[in-house]
């Protein structure tokens, strides 16, 4: 009887058997290798093509959620294996924040270029102008037109005694019921840029936060108004005057000396642009009529500036206001040859002389 005693198999059969276990253990080994290879070859390859998707990549995210993002947006197929590729790529650390157009079918390569590029969504935006010299009414108006503000709630808001963050200059703005509007004078003339769907709070804050940029462009704007014990919501009155009255930006320090001689004299202002301020629309020309308005504006009747601004005004009138030219002149008058020029007098007498001057 042949075999090994008890019964073992023996030589060749141990053989078989040895090799029958070897090839058994090969092959799953094989079946599991492929299906591994096939369930990561299937993991890489691009989601079924679809329609471009925007996705937000919030600041602080790890690679690891965004492609679990991806994963969640259809993106791409699986987010366990693409972590594991960012690693062997040695990706994922550039990653940076925002709203990406990504479209399913998109490959991974692709995927990771654009996000370590942050090429972005760019944000809808809404683009306006002010005009300078432009009151709060017509600022108001002109938004509300463009389909930018509701014109009510502008007004409303502008009037209000909110703290618009954190802006330095509305804090100066003195708690006087003669005040029209609140945020006359603070709302910086100029070109803006905001994200579509802003508020009306959103774009006055804005525009006083840039009021208070434009003013810190002055270096000597608080040692100057306390040399001359003169409060920054004086300037910016004393400005805006000067903004409503001079065209030729050469005249503006002259026009604001002659609006400080006056009011060292003391003598009233008497400038128009006060009275066209009371006036829901500005007329070519005033009537004695229009100069007798009772209002604390109206600087034919009342003593002194204004309660407050009477228009945005620009930088270089701001600049005006603070450096005004020293001069003894206490008349202008615009010559009506269409060059918006004036004629400044130091008497009455020349000034009268002056107006029949302009005629010609």
């Amino acid at each position: 009887m042949s075999g090994m005693p008890g019964g073992q198999p023996s030589g060749p059969a141990r053989s078989r058997i040895t090799l029958w276990v070897v090839l058994t253990l090969l092959t799953l080994l094989l079946v599991t290798a492929a299906g591994i290879a096939g369930y990561i070859w299937n993991g890489l390859r691009p989601a079924a093509a679809g329609d471009m998707k925007q996705v937000q990549i919030a600041r602080g995210m790890s690679p690891f959620q965004v492609a679990d993002l991806l994963e969640r947006e259809g993106i791409i197929r699986n987010a366990f294996i693409f972590k594991y590729y960012l690693k062997f790529k040695e990706q994922g650390g550039s990653f940076q924040a925002g709203t990406y157009e990504l479209a399913p079918g998109m490959e991974h390569e692709a995927i990771i270029q654009k996000l370590n590029s942050g090429s972005t969504v760019k944000e809808a935006v809404i683009r306006f102008t002010i005009p300078e010299g432009y009151t709060l009414l017509q600022i108001a108006d002109k938004l509300s037109k463009e389909g930018i503000i509701d014109k009510n709630r502008f007004l409303e808001r502008a009037d209000s005694s909110s703290t618009w963050g954190d802006a330095e200059a509305v804090k100066t703005i003195p708690e006087d019921s003669r005040i029209r509007h609140r945020l006359e004078g603070y709302l910086f003339p100029d070109t803006y840029e905001l994200k579509k769907g802003s508020t009306e709070e959103d774009i006055l804050t804005r525009m006083v936060e840039e009021t208070d940029r434009k003013l810190a462009e002055l270096p000597d704007l608080d040692e100057t108004l306390q040399e001359r014990g003169m409060s920054l919501h004086e300037l910016l009155t004393v400005a805006s005057l000067v903004e409503r009255e001079v065209v030729v930006d050469a005249e503006r320090a002259a026009v604001a000396g002659v609006i400080y001689n006056r009011l060292a004299k003391p003598m009233r202002l008497q400038i128009d642009a006060t009275v066209q301020y009371l006036l829901d629309k500005p007329k070519e020309r005033l009537y004695e009529k229009d100069l007798e308005v009772e209002s604390p504006y109206n600087t034919y009747r009342s003593d002194g500036l204004p309660p407050g601004p009477i228009s945005s005004p620009s930088l270089k009138s701001i600049e005006a206001a603070l450096h005004p030219e020293k001069n003894e002149y206490y008349y202008y008058v615009t010559k009506k040859d269409g060059s918006s020029r004036h004629l400044f007098a130091v008497t009455y007498e020349q000034h009268l002389n002056n107006i029949k001057q302009s005629e010609k």
